[in-house]
C-alpha cells in the first residue's frame, strides 16, 4: 500500500494536543507518524496537501437500521410505538435486494459525512427473501468502510404479550442457529478487522427473556459484543414495569446484559441508579439525538453518564425515523440537546467530537484501533475543508461542530481512499443513490406512501 503524507492541515487527534499546522503519515493502512510541520522526507510517499483543513480520526456510528433507507418520510408525526405498529408490516416484505440498495445508500451517505466504521441492528428476517445478512456485508463492502452487523432477532409476537405482530418475529431455535452461522462465516476479530458481528436481540418489548439470556451465552462463548434497544422511551418503562416488575435497565442486570461487551442504543430514560450502574460495569450506550427528538423520545443523559465514567458513543439510527442525517451533524444536535438542558457549558465542540470518535470506537471494542489519531491506530482519517467562508471560525474544530456539515475533501479507510471531494470513489457515487431509490421502490410497490 502507498504511503501517505498529509501536511499543512490543522489536527484534532482527540487524544492529545492539537497540531496547528501538521503532518500525519500514513504506511500500511496505520498511522506512522503525526506532528508538527514541516513534514518529513517521504520517498515515494503520496503527498495530500491541507491547506485550509481539519484533520479528525473517522467517526464511528454505533446504532443504525440500514434497511429503514428504504422506508423515510412515513408516519412523521407518531410516537416510538405507533411508527413501529405502523411500519413492522411493510419492512417484512424486504427482500434480499431491497436490503442490498438500502445499506449501499446508507454506507455510501455515511462515508460521504465522515464516517469510516458503522454498525447496523438488523432485527427482521422474512423467510423466504434471500440472505439478508450477505446483501448488507457485500454492500458495506464494495463502499470499504469497516463494518459492524448486529444479527438482530425478534421473538416475542403480540400473542406474547409483545409488540410486533406474529407474523415477523422467528423461532428462537432458528435465530440462535442462523446468529451462530454468520458469526462462524464472517466475524473476524483481528487488529485491522473490516467485519464484526455481534449479537442483538431487539428490545425488551420484542424479545422474551429466554432469548436475552441463551443471546448472551452464545455472545460471550464466540467472543462477541451484545447489543439492544434500551430505554427509548416513556412506554418501554411503562411496559418493562408491567410486564417484568422492573425497569428497562433492573431487567437488564437482572438478565445479566451489563458489562464492558454491551452497548445500548439510546439510553434516554435512565434513573440516577442506572447511569451509576452504566459507569460501574462499563455498558456503553448509543446516543441518537435526532431520532430521540423525531419520534420525541426525548433527550439522553449524555452529560451524566459521561460525568459518570460511563463510555457514549453516537449513532444516526435508521433513516426511516432520522432522514438523510448525517453522524457529523450527530455531533452537533448531541451538543446543543445537552446545552439547551444544562445550559451552554454543558458540553464542548470537543466532548462531541470524542463522542463521534474514540466514545464509538469504545461502544464497538476498537478503541486500541480506531477513534483516535495516534501512532500505530488504524488510518481511518477525516478530512474537512474548513477555508472560505468558515475561515471566519477561526477554531476549525467549531466550524466543524458547531455549523453545517463542512465539505469532505478525503476519507481515508485503513489508509485508502473512500471519499474524496465529496464523491464516492470506491463506487459509483450516483449508482448507489439510485439503489437507494430502487429499494424504496420495491419495498414500498411502487407506492409513495
Amino acid at each position: 500500500m502507498t504511503r501517505v503524507v498529509i501536511e499543512n492541515a490543522y489536527i484534532a487527534p482527540v487524544v492529545g494536543p492539537e497540531i496547528r499546522s501538521g503532518y500525519l503519515v500514513v504506511d500500511d493502512g496505520r498511522i506512522e507518524s503525526l506532528g508538527a510541520g514541516p513534514a518529513p522526507v517521504t520517498p515515494g510517499a503520496q503527498r495530500i496537501d491541507g491547506t485550509g483543513c481539519l484533520i479528525t480520526p473517522g467517526l464511528v456510528n454505533t446504532h443504525h437500521h440500514l434497511y429503514q433507507w428504504a422506508s423515510q418520510g412515513l408516519f412523521q408525526d407518531s410516537t416510538l410505538f405507533e411508527w413501529l405498529t405502523g411500519l413492522y408490516r411493510t419492512w417484512a416484505r424486504m427482500d434480499a435486494e431491497v436490503v442490498y440498495g438500502a445499506a449501499s445508500a446508507g454506507l455510501g451517505w455515511l462515508a460521504l459525512t465522515g464516517c469510516t466504521t458503522s454498525s447496523d441492528h438488523h432485527y427482521i428476517f422474512p423467510k423466504g427473501r434471500g440472505d439478508l445478512f450477505e446483501a448488507e456485508v457485500r454492500a458495506a463492502r464494495e463502499i470499504g468502510l469497516r463494518f459492524h452487523p448486529c444479527r438482530g432477532s425478534m421473538d416475542r409476537g403480540q400473542a406474547d404479550g409483545g409488540l410486533p405482530p406474529d407474523e415477523v418475529v422467528e423461532d428462537r431455535d432458528e435465530i440462535l442457529a442462523h446468529t451462530t452461522e454468520v458469526i462462524d462465516t464472517y466475524h473476524d476479530p483481528s487488529f485491522d478487522s473490516m467485519l464484526r458481528v455481534a449479537v442483538a436481540p431487539c428490545s425488551p418489548f420484542s424479545v422474551s427473556e429466554g432469548l436475552m439470556l441463551d443471546a448472551a451465552t452464545l455472545a460471550r462463548a464466540k467472543g462477541v459484543r451484545l447489543h439492544t434497544h434500551l430505554a427509548e422511551t416513556l412506554d418501554e418503562q411503562e411496559h418493562c414495569v408491567e410486564q417484568m416488575g422492573c425497569t428497562p435497565v433492573e431487567y437488564m442486570e437482572k438478565l445479566g446484559w451489563l458489562g464492558e461487551d454491551v452497548w445500548f442504543a439510546h439510553a434516554v430514560h435512565l434513573h440516577d441508579a442506572d447511569i451509576r450502574r452504566f459507569a460501574e460495569t462499563g455498558s456503553g450506550s448509543a446516543h441518537c439525538p435526532s431520532s430521540n427528538a423525531r419520534l420525541g423520545a426525548g433527550i439522553a443523559r449524555v452529560t451524566d453518564l459521561l460525568a459518570a465514567g460511563a463510555p457514549v458513543g453516537l449513532g444516526v439510527d435508521g433513516a426511516a425515523s432520522s432522514e438523510l442525517t448525517s453522524l457529523a451533524g450527530e455531533m452537533r444536535q448531541a451538543m446543543l440537546f445537552q446545552r439547551a438542558v444544562h445550559g451552554p457549558t454543558a458540553f464542548t465542540a470537543r466532548q462531541a467530537l470524542e463522542i463521534g470518535t474514540l466514545g464509538g470506537a469504545r461502544n464497538l471494542g476498537r478503541h486500541n484501533e480506531i477513534g483516535s489519531l495516534e501512532p500505530g491506530k488504524l488510518a481511518d482519517i477525516a478530512m474537512w475543508r474548513v477555508d472560505g467562508f468558515r475561515a471566519a471560525v477561526e477554531d476549525p474544530v467549531c466550524a466543524l461542530v458547531f455549523g453545517p456539515t463542512p465539505p469532505l475533501v478525503r476519507l481515508l479507510v485503513g489508509g485508502r481512499t473512500v471519499v474524496e471531494n465529496d464523491e464516492l470513489r470506491t463506487v459509483s457515487h450516483d449508482a448507489v443513490g439510485r439503489a437507494g431509490a430502487a429499494a424504496r421502490k420495491r419495498l414500498m410497490g411502487g407506492k409513495s406512501r
